[in-house]
């Protein structure tokens, strides 16, 4: 069951480069990036981007406060606020930026085996894609279980994992996870062919990612 946000209940919210709301036992959208996904360049005009239409609706982006006052904007102003700096974000990884290793079947499977192994127990994992050089999933919160720290733990374990592969250390995934309260059923499907369709709209061959899709029933 796909749990799904409940409007009338409370919300948790984090700031970061984006806004997190968290609630607890829902569905969420979730994307990770590797650390050279996205060339500094193009964070640094996403940003400005997103100051200035902060701005123009009276919210100071180096306010502690920002994500709570954008909250508040009317509905529509949310939505605006997502459309353009989420849709963004997302554009920019399918860029293929970086040196996407996660092309490599083994190492794209350490991510599929990891997202797949508390299943049915701490969270209900959906549907997920391993791009290049990103991850998008859905998965339901079961219990107790933070989003924040799952993705935590997600990101600590695989990186580990693949460093030992590519005899390499450091840092391999970006610390900051984008992450969307999924708000209605027909969201949901939407996401869903979104994950499925992400490799066709980068223009990936078939082996260069791993789509699982959750069995129906």
């Amino acid at each position: 069951m796909f749990a799904l946000f409940d409007p009338e209940a409370d919300v948790r919210v984090t700031v970061g480069n984006l806004p997190h709301w968290y609630q607890p036992n829902v569905t969420y959208f979730i994307t990770f990036r590797t650390d050279d996904s996205i060339p500094s360049e193009v964070v640094i005009e996403w940003h400005a981007r997103r100051a200035e239409w902060l701005r123009r609706h009276k919210i100071n982006s180096t306010a502690a406060d920002w994500a709570q006052q954008l909250l508040a904007l009317p509905r529509a102003l949310r939505r605006e606020f997502h459309n353009e700096f989420s849709d963004a974000y997302l554009e920019a990884l399918d860029r293929g930026h970086g040196e996407c290793v996660l092309k490599r079947p083994p190492l794209a499977e350490i991510v599929a085996r990891s997202l797949r192994h508390f299943d049915g127990e701490r969270y209900l994992m959906g549907d997920f894609v391993v791009m290049p050089n990103h991850v998008h999933l859905l998965v339901c919160l079961v219990g107790s279980t933070d989003v924040k720290r799952l993705c935590y733990s997600w990101k600590k374990y695989t990186a580990g994992e693949i460093n030992a592969a590519l005899g390499r250390t450091g840092r391999f995934w970006q610390e900051e996870s984008f992450d969307h309260l999924v708000r209605s059923p027909e969201q949901f499907e939407r996401l869903r062919s979104y994950i499925a369709d992400n490799p066709r709209k980068a223009g990936l061959r078939d082996g260069d990612y791993l789509l699982w899709q959750r069995p129906s029933g």
